[in-house]
């Protein structure tokens, strides 16, 4: 018998050191999977890469950004949207923004673990 599998939406987190240059890279993932009530993220940035794109960025000034957004996402949630339900904070992450840290487009999939996939995004998508 074949194990069950759930649809989830995904978001990759992408650091835009010089908004007006437009360049990124690819800083974390954003998991959402409502019937498995799961709202999970992983962030990992590379300095050397991001010194590549601007070497003035300050890398732990955005490394403390993306465990604040890893922190909306865990129980409890901490931060504005703390309040909010599974999905709304993942809509909220995943709104437009014109920030250093920006949400990619949202993608969807099929999985039996939400947060396996939260991994296997990461690496696939986010480590060099």
């Amino acid at each position: 018998m074949t194990e069950q599998r759930y649809p989830f939406e995904y978001a990759v987190l992408r650091v835009i050191p010089r908004v007006e240059r437009g360049e990124s890279i690819n800083a974390g993932v954003l998991v959402y999977c409502h019937r498995l009530d799961y709202l999970g993220s992983r962030v990992h940035l590379d300095p050397d890469r991001l010194r590549a794109l601007d070497p003035t960025a300050d890398p732990a000034a955005i490394t403390s950004v993306l465990h604040s957004v890893a922190g909306t996402c865990a129980e409890p949630a901490v931060g504005p949207a703390a309040g909010q339900s599974l999905g709304q904070r993942f809509r909220w992450l995943t709104a437009p923004k014109s920030t250093v840290i920006q949400p990619g487009p949202v993608h969807t999939g099929l999985t039996t673990d939400p947060a396996a996939e939260t991994e296997r995004l990461l690496r696939l998508l986010v480590l060099p």
